[in-house]
């Protein structure tokens, strides 16, 4: 078996080529800056209210518009599905914000649908289109969001 070694003296004047550059990525602007740690804040900050709402929050509860709330939270996902499609028809890159959009509404559906049904059957319904319908599109519309912003304008 043949090796190849390479030794001090016969490296010491060669060029290193490197496999790839490294972008320098541009400081945020100062506002940006500030808006980013305001937000870091604001999400540390609701840290104890969790265990608030965990420890205070009663197991039930009436909604007087639930249904309100169920038909409103579908159209939102309803129109985000339509103009998802229709941006990413037309190669408009806008589609990436109204994939991220749907995609956390999808998967918001699916959590609320399964941890609000009944046992039994309304629980295996939730359960079946968590994993058969919401779950899939909110990755689909997740995918597409993260291809368009890998690619440059």
């Amino acid at each position: 078996m043949r090796q190849l070694a390479l030794y001090d003296e016969e490296v010491a004047g060669a060029e290193v080529i490197p496999l790839y550059e490294e972008a320098e990525e541009p400081r945020p602007a100062r506002g940006m800056r500030r808006a980013g740690g305001l937000l870091v804040g604001c999400g540390l900050g609701l840290l104890p209210w969790l265990y608030v709402l965990a420890t205070g929050l009663p197991a039930t509860a009436t909604a007087a518009h639930w249904p309100v709330a169920w038909v409103g939270l579908d159209a939102l996902e309803a129109l985000g599905l339509i103009a998802t499609g229709l941006l990413a028809a037309r190669g408009d890159r806008r589609h990436a914000l109204a994939a991220a959009a749907t995609a956390t509404l999808l998967a918001v559906d699916a959590w609320f649908d399964t941890t609000t049904a009944a046992p039994g059957g309304d629980f295996a319904t939730a359960v079946v289109m968590a994993l058969g319908a919401e779950l899939p599109l909110a990755a689909l519309c997740g995918r597409l969001a993260l291809r368009a912003l890998g690619r440059r304008a």
